[in-house]
């Protein structure tokens, strides 16, 4: 099946009754016909509907095996305790502030050891090796500066000291970007935004081909319970039958306001791998179908963010991206609280800096809530 195809039957045909929507599941526990008969048991370990999604992420990923979350960020928490204390992880220096807080906050006090480095810049990666390099975990493009690693290169070089590559690939989502055929181990969504796509639930998932990873995931994902509830997984069902429409229209008004944004007076930097002059065009126009439905973009002062923020008026001043509504993200205050300010700075992320989750609206309209909001 094509992948537009895959969005809308890939979870599988009708059940027994014929119906075409999939049936929501709302039971915790299931009954047996005798003594050792193959099944369900218990919604925790498994249940129909969520199985349902998660052969649907799977195929979507071209992975073997999908575990469905709660969450994004437990999607990477259950990918993380395929690692033990002592280990080494290399992380993209531009990661969301939420997976930085959990790094930091959480698993360093496990024993577990990290290394920031801006991951477009292979060298640095292989600067950050240590005898105990376990993995490296990435965003591409990152979250907020939009920057780009070259994931086949990047997964040779883990691969040659047997290391895993984790890509946390929400910004593309499956329909642009596969990182799997590109080398990569793990993939993880955050499936509350681009995969649901209509700001209604929150859900999480990691995606393997190997089958001995997906054993150890499924052992930690039914031991410690983070999984996605019968209800929202058939919401976010619902919401993949259009990822492919969306993604296309998404991306269509991102490279509509990039282009605009880039001449407006007091726009002094625009951050978007769909613009030919981005440092990481060729490398994302090789590994990817597309560049996406999210950008970034710097102002000319603080007071000029505040006006902007406070002027919009169709899109939307919150947190969060990927669905059908504009939104308008603070990250300084936002994504990126956590930060320290010397860091945040580092990269960029100041109080000039704006990001855009770019919406499914016509592109004129969008166009002219960013102008009277500027004006």
């Amino acid at each position: 099946m094509k992948f537009s195809t895959k969005c809308v039957h890939a979870s599988g045909g009708p059940d027994s009754t014929g119906a075409i929507s999939h049936p929501i599941y709302m039971s915790s526990t299931f009954a047996h016909p005798e003594l050792g008969a193959p099944g369900y048991q218990y919604t925790r370990e498994s249940n129909p509907t969520r199985d349902r999604l998660q052969d649907l992420i799977a195929a979507l990923e071209d992975g073997t095996d999908a575990f469905a979350y709660s969450s994004g960020m437990a999607a990477i928490d259950g990918a993380l305790h395929l690692f033990q204390p002592g280990d080494h992880l290399i992380l993209g220096d531009d990661l969301y502030g939420g997976s930085i807080r959990m790094f930091t906050n959480i698993y360093e006090q496990y024993g577990i050891e990290f290394t920031y480095v801006g991951t477009s810049d292979l060298d640095a990666v292989k600067a950050a090796i240590k005898p105990n390099t376990k993995g490296i975990y990435i965003e591409t493009p990152t979250n907020p500066m939009m920057e780009i690693t070259d994931l086949r290169a990047l997964s040779e070089i883990a691969h040659n000291i047997g290391a895993l590559v984790i890509v946390d690939n929400t910004f593309l989502s499956p329909y642009f970007q596969q990182p799997l055929n590109l080398g990569a181990d793990i993939v993880i969504h955050s499936g509350t935004k681009f995969i649901g796509g209509h700001h209604d639930v929150i859900s999480g998932f990691v995606i393997v081909k190997d089958e001995e990873l997906a054993a150890k995931l499924r052992l930690s994902f039914k031991t410690i319970g983070a999984c996605l509830s019968p209800m929202d997984c058939w919401l976010v069902i619902r919401g993949v039958k259009t990822l492919a429409l969306r993604m296309e229209q998404h991306q269509k008004n991102a490279i509509a306001l990039a282009e605009w944004l880039k001449t407006q007076p007091k726009v002094t930097k625009v951050l978007f791998p769909g613009l030919p002059e981005h440092p990481g065009y060729e490398i994302n126009k090789a590994q990817t179908t597309g560049f996406g439905g999210m950008l970034s973009f710097e102002v000319d002062t603080e007071e000029t963010a505040k006006k902007v923020l406070e002027g919009v008026e169709l899109i939307q001043f919150a947190e969060s991206l990927g669905g059908t509504e504009s939104l308008l993200t603070y990250p300084v205050t936002q994504t990126h609280p956590d930060l320290k300010p010397e860091d945040a700075e580092r990269k960029g992320i100041t109080r000039r800096l704006l990001r855009l989750s770019v919406g499914i609206e016509d592109t004129d309209d969008l166009i002219a809530d960013l102008a009277q909001a500027f004006s």
